[in-house]
């Protein structure tokens, strides 16, 4: 039987909490493990309970979100983290983003994406409402791969798997996960093929 997946949510409005505990604890295979008011609150939660997802919204009096995703990337965190916000402008998108977060979705979506997006997250797909393919369309010509994402492209094209660039490379595979989710961001991609297909197109490998 498959584990469930589980998950973290981190909203300082309770009635979002209870909202977002009560879609995901009726829904097979995910388990609500933790909750937090506050970015800081949320680093806590997580490293006490090592949720697969982290629901993080970001603005929030405690200690915002974006501070709280850099904050857990830095840890080494082997979460997923979705961003759910109400906030949909190019700035809060691409800071989220920046910071390492692996999806971004409006508190607006169906039920059924909200779970989908979870499930997508979790699986190591980034998932990204349309306004935040959009920011990233509009930045995509400024943009440039790290090092390291080019380097753990660059492996995935000679047919390596996560495996062999996390060996080559000296890092974890959930590292190699957040660098490959940034470069899909980046390019505007949702998988590994188009990755090198279009970094490729592009000159940046």
């Amino acid at each position: 039987m498959t584990a469930p997946i589980r998950i973290v949510v981190v909203d300082d409005h309770p009635v979002v909490r209870d909202g977002l505990v009560g879609i995901f604890s009726s829904e097979l295979g995910i388990e609500i493990v933790g909750e937090a008011s506050s970015g800081p609150e949320g680093v806590t939660v997580v490293d006490r309970t090592s949720p697969d997802v982290v629901l993080m919204d970001l603005r929030m009096p405690g200690g915002d979100g974006v501070e709280a995703i850099h904050e857990l990337i830095a840890r080494g965190t082997h979460a997923r983290i979705l961003v759910l916000t109400t906030y949909d402008t190019d700035h809060h998108i691409l800071a989220a983003l920046g910071a390492g977060a692996h999806g971004y979705l409006l508190k607006d979506a169906p039920r059924a994406e909200l779970v989908r997006a979870v499930q997508e997250v979790a699986a190591g797909r980034p998932v990204l409402s349309a306004e935040a393919l959009s920011a990233l369309s509009g930045r995509r010509h400024d943009q440039s791969l790290t090092d390291r994402e080019s380097e753990v492209l660059k492996v995935i094209a000679s047919g390596g798997t996560n495996r062999t660039a996390a060996h080559v490379l000296k890092v974890s595979e959930a590292t190699v996960k957040t660098h490959l989710a940034h470069a899909y961001a980046k390019l505007g991609v949702s998988d590994r093929a188009a990755a090198v297909r279009v970094a490729f197109e592009r000159g940046l490998l």
